[in-house]
């Protein structure tokens, strides 16, 4: 036995290497290679076993929308960006990130009722673009993802602390002294609400929802709690103090948007729900849209709220709104802020790790990971090892990594798939569906990012001041010219973006634009990532994709090749 075991280990050693040796050829097949959206919605999906059941309705969609993105953004964010970035004008920074988020979810909402998938962003690139470009958006969404998730985990243990009067956030996670800074503060109180969350998961989406509906709707009455108490108590003198509305300026309003952008991840995971929803061309747009309007309004109002309430330079950057109550005086209502946050928070983790969930499941459907990932349990209808696996992951980064290591790789990740998706629906409008040559449409995205890149450093610079009409000149002439030229003769679908090609060219520009505030580290840490992701694909993706499609067609030309398939497999029988 031992000596089978160790031929069958030898052999599936020399495959793998033989299968390395033909990498060059395997990428040159692979890395452009396009699924039809057709294919995508059946053939495809047929890999997980059993189908994702259909129970959720509009307003499911909404409330996991509004749940996904209400505990992120306002509690996790706002005191860090007001405290050194925007000031009081934090509100305004809210509001970009809302437009540039807005932008995003009009191309996100068009892909999703034209390919109802569980896939979001992975399967609408890999139908544009081909296999490589869908698999980096797909990894960078899971990052962002499994360390978003682990960073509000964390931030429940500060809210948690809150609600019970203890100031201290930290006297609820235990101090390791060998570790390095940021990882040594254990948070099992996180670890304990991930591992709660993943196996409700587990269980069923309809009744998640119905708990996070739940949540959501205490959740919006306890923001209007705060919003009303905010500026009942609080002064529009402190909008002015110390140094004014921007302490720094316009630049730190746009660096601040840069960075709340890590708010509005939640959206995006309601598309991957599109195989678990009635009716998805009127569904998919009232959710997506819908929630994205009134989040980005009350984002604003608590922004609002909390500067009113408190000098942005007395803000906490933990636990800033129960911190603020304390401050003037409503002790009692900080322990009740802490205790809503907690539950916001709850709500907007249960929607993200649903859709990380649905993300690698439809991942593992195309083979780029090991195929028991895409498995869909037949009885509870939901991905079941690919909650589980990505619940465990990002428990595990909970436990020791602190919020501020995270936050800002998050949002370059998040602007990346973001910029992404509007060049692939540009491109898929007047390409692939309309039918034009490729090239005009090409060169027309490459000079918006050019442009959008140029305007950016001249904004960095400071002193090229020149820079900025130029540029910002130029992607208006661009885009006129592009759409009096190029005609979009595609069929009419059930919805599309209205006023093609500005929404989706001026998402791509605030994409950019947003991408360039961020620090140097964030790219740093962010190419080491892209470079990690890139060589598993050489390594294991690309092969287990390229065997798998092959096979799959050998198989289809052996049907093929068959004049009467029934007749044979009778013959056979006999």
């Amino acid at each position: 036995m031992a000596t089978i075991q160790s031929k069958d280990n030898k052999t599936i050693f020399f495959n793998y290497f033989k299968s390395l040796s033909q990498t060059p050829h395997r990428l040159r097949k692979r890395m452009l290679a396009t699924w039809t959206p057709d294919q995508e919605l059946n053939q495809v999906r047929l890999r997980s076993g059993a189908d994702m059941k259909r129970k959720l309705r509009w307003y499911d969609l909404v409330a996991l929308g509004v749940g996904g993105m209400l505990g992120v953004g306002v509690f996790v964010t706002t005191g860090p960006v007001a405290r050194n970035h925007s000031g009081p004008s934090v509100f305004i920074s809210y509001s970009i990130a809302g437009i540039s988020a807005l932008l995003s979810s009009l191309c996100y909402t068009e892909f999703s009722v034209q390919i109802p998938v569980a896939g979001g962003a992975f399967s609408y690139l890999r139908v544009t673009f081909g296999e490589f470009v869908g698999y980096f958006a797909g990894a960078n969404i899971l990052m962002e993802y499994v360390l978003s998730n682990a960073a509000v985990a964390r931030s429940f243990t500060e809210y948690l602390c809150s609600a019970f009067g203890i100031s201290d956030p930290n006297s609820w996670r235990v101090e390791v002294p060998g570790l390095l800074q940021g990882y040594n503060k254990l948070d099992f109180s996180a670890v304990a609400l991930v591992l709660i969350l993943t196996f409700c998961l587990c269980h069923s989406t309809k009744e998640s929802s119905i708990l996070n509906l739940i949540m959501t709707a205490f959740h919006i009455v306890f923001f209007g709690f705060i919003i009303i108490i905010g500026f009942c108590n609080g002064s529009v003198e402190n909008l002015m103090k110390p140094t004014g509305l921007t302490p720094n300026g316009i630049r730190g309003v746009l660096d601040g948007a840069a960075i709340v952008y890590f708010s509005y991840i939640g959206y995006d995971s309601v598309s991957t729900l599109a195989e678990e929803i009635q009716n998805p061309p009127v569904t998919l747009p009232v959710g997506i849209i819908g929630s994205v309007f009134i989040v980005s309004g009350l984002y604003c109002l608590m922004a609002l709220a909390l500067c009113v309430m408190v000098p942005y330079n007395q803000i906490a950057e933990k636990a800033s709104y129960s911190m603020a109550f304390q401050r003037i005086g409503w002790k009692w209502a900080g322990n009740i802020v802490g205790a809503g946050a907690s539950l916001g928070i709850v709500a907007s983790l249960l929607v993200a790790m649903l859709g990380q969930a649905r993300y690698l499941c439809v991942i593992g459907r195309a083979r780029l990971v090991p195929s028991w990932l895409s498995k869909v349990h037949p009885s509870t209808g939901t991905p079941l090892n690919a909650t589980l696996f990505l619940g465990l992951c990002t428990a595990s980064i909970a436990l020791f990594t602190d919020l501020d290591i995270v936050i800002e790789i998050i949002s370059i990740g998040t602007l990346l798939v973001f910029y992404l998706v509007a060049n692939a629906l540009i491109y898929r409008k007047y390409v692939l569906t309309s039918k034009n040559p490729p090239f005009p449409t090409l060169s027309f995205l490459f000079l918006i990012t050019s442009c959008a890149i140029g305007f950016s450093i001249s904004w960095k610079l400071e002193q090229q001041w020149w820079g900025l009409p130029l540029f910002g000149g130029i992607i208006m002439v661009v885009t006129a010219f592009f759409q009096y030229t190029v005609p979009c003769l595609g069929q009419p679908s059930e919805w599309s973006v209205p006023f093609m090609p500005w929404p989706a060219a001026v998402s791509i520009f605030l994409n950019v634009f947003l991408m360039t505030t961020l620090k140097m580290l964030s790219f740093q840490r962010f190419a080491l990532w892209g470079l990690l992701i890139t060589l598993f694909y050489v390594l294991y993706g690309v092969h287990s994709t390229f065997e798998a499609e092959e096979m799959g067609m050998e198989m289809e030309m052996a049907v093929n090749e068959v004049p009467n398939p029934s007749i044979q497999l009778t013959k056979l029988e006999v």
